[in-house]
């Protein structure tokens, strides 16, 4: 068997890789899912790096001394790139995925930066500070996702990293009352005021007028660009890749569509794609890949481009290579996860 072959399957312990699955099953419906979408070559890194992920999210969500979870995560993250993490199943599992795809450390220390903006209550006066803070939080893991899959074109990975930019616009939008209601706002400052609103009143009392949805709005148009952009980057990826990036690309947009149906207001209800849609749409994903893509030539976003040259200059793995399934196996088993998936929900629902 070949070295590089032997180093895939044995990049992290089995049952440390199996402890990353049930993280995510338990606590992280999207990460979770989306480490299925993928081959399997690539699901199991991706495992362990939804899985630090959602570690890092928990502790900053969680821990009552913000300062202190960002010091433990920032210790872990050190003793990952020594080459000793520490005795965590997620920490091993994640410290062998580092090790064998060359990710840079540049892109984990971005992800707990977007943490440490959140603890610190940032404000995001216009559209560049909002594109600074998606870099962190989305782009970022879109940038680390694409040194998984062995991606080093620089054109590809900035439409990775417009993709992730634009899955957080469309969740800030999806969360505008959320995020009021716990004293937070991330659409742009001046945009706000520009539509006559003042920031300080919206967080004392979050009410949705017409003014708010035209902001909604202008920042949705602004993801449907980039979703757009994107797919240019999308059809560059290695075959087996595309139909779950994909996928992710059209089930994001339509939270956005959601919340235009709803006339952007995201105050009063939260947007939620229908689980008929759901599966319309990953059939979509799934019958049109690989596909042709657009042609954008367009350079990273300047807020994204520290981590598209820290990815095109890291080294690839000899002999890169993935594995596909076949069109009508993926199209079962995606059915049938988001099957497993509405029946967690609706048994949650009960509780």
């Amino acid at each position: 068997m070949p070295l590089f072959l032997q180093r895939e399957r044995c990049f992290a312990d089995p049952a440390d890789l199996a402890a990353c699955r049930e993280l995510l099953s338990n606590g992280s419906r999207s990460f979770y899912a989306a480490s299925f979408f993928l081959p399997k070559s690539l699901s199991q890194p991706a495992s362990a790096l939804y899985a630090f992920c959602r570690i890092a999210d928990d502790a900053i969500d969680l821990e009552a001394d913000r300062d202190a979870a960002l010091a433990s995560l920032r210790e872990r993250l050190e003793r990952v790139y020594n080459g000793d993490p520490m005795p965590y199943a997620v920490d091993r599992a994640f410290a062998g995925a580092v090790e064998r795809f060359h990710m840079p450390r540049e892109l984990p220390e971005a992800l707990l930066e977007g943490f440490e903006w959140d603890a610190q209550g940032r404000v995001y006066e216009d559209m560049s500070d909002v594109y600074d803070y998606c870099a962190r939080v989305a782009a970022a893991v879109g940038a680390m996702m694409s040194s998984l899959m062995g991606v080093r074109s620089p054109h590809v990975l900035a439409r990775a990293c417009d993709l992730g930019s634009a899955m957080q616009l469309t969740n800030i939008c999806r969360d505008v009352g959320e995020d009021a209601r716990n004293g937070r706002i991330y659409l742009p400052l001046n945009w706000l005021r520009e539509a006559g609103i003042d920031p300080e009143a919206f967080l004392a009392k979050p009410v949705f007028s017409e003014a708010l949805g035209s902001v909604v709005q202008r920042v949705l148009d602004v993801a449907a660009d980039l979703y757009r952009r994107s797919e240019s980057g999308i059809a560059r990826l290695p075959v087996g890749c595309r139909p779950g990036i994909y996928a992710a690309r059209l089930l994001y947009a339509e939270i956005g569509q959601e919340v235009a149906r709803n006339g952007y207001d995201s105050v009063s209800r939260r947007a939620v794609v229908p689980a008929a849609r759901k599966v319309a749409l990953l059939s979509q994903a799934l019958a049109v890949t690989p596909f042709p893509g657009g042609r954008c030539k367009a350079p990273p976003l300047d807020e994204n481009r520290f981590l598209v040259d820290a990815v095109a200059a890291a080294p690839l793995m000899p002999g890169e290579a993935m594995r596909n399934r076949g069109l009508e196996e993926k199209v079962v088993w995606v059915l049938d996860l988001f099957e497993t998936l509405e029946q967690r929900d609706r048994l949650a629902a009960t509780r």
